[in-house]
């Protein structure tokens, strides 16, 4: 229980800090600061302002960091809860992998089987025509050689 509610302690803290780090102004970096401009944008005033944010950034910030810290410990000595808390591991057996082959040669290649259509070695009919392909060696050119 007490894990549940750090847990949503420190949610609310992430939240805050994002507020507060996205509130800040630059510091006078922006566009408006060089033109003039830079007094019209604060909420709180022109130094109170940034010295609140910059306080509530810092004292949020080491919240999260010590809560982080605190809820990570607590995980780690089983003290949080978990979704797999219950379950027990999957058994494994030595039987499910597969054994490897142990020979180093490579497997027979099967014997071409003989042409029943009475075409020559190398050439094979081409669908949709009666044009035969013929292999080429490499290096030589295709298409009658000019």
């Amino acid at each position: 229980m007490l894990y549940y509610l750090l847990l949503a302690v420190y949610i609310l803290v992430c939240a805050l800090l994002l507020v507060v780090v996205l509130l800040q102004q630059g510091k006078g970096g922006d566009i408006a600061a060089a033109f003039g401009g830079a007094g019209s944008q604060t909420a709180f005033g022109a130094r109170s302002g940034a010295t609140f944010l910059t306080r509530a950034t810092a004292v949020l910030g080491a919240l999260f960091v010590i809560g982080s810290l605190g809820l990570g410990l607590m995980e780690k000595n089983g003290i949080g809860g978990s979704v797999m808390s219950g379950v027990a591991a999957p058994a494994t057996s030595k039987s499910a992998v597969p054994a490897l082959p142990t020979t180093s040669a490579p497997p027979p290649i099967p014997a071409a089987a003989p042409s029943t259509s009475g075409a020559s070695s190398g050439s094979a009919p081409v669908a949709g025509g009666s044009q035969s392909k013929t292999p080429v060696a490499p290096g030589a050119k295709k298409g009658g050689g000019r």
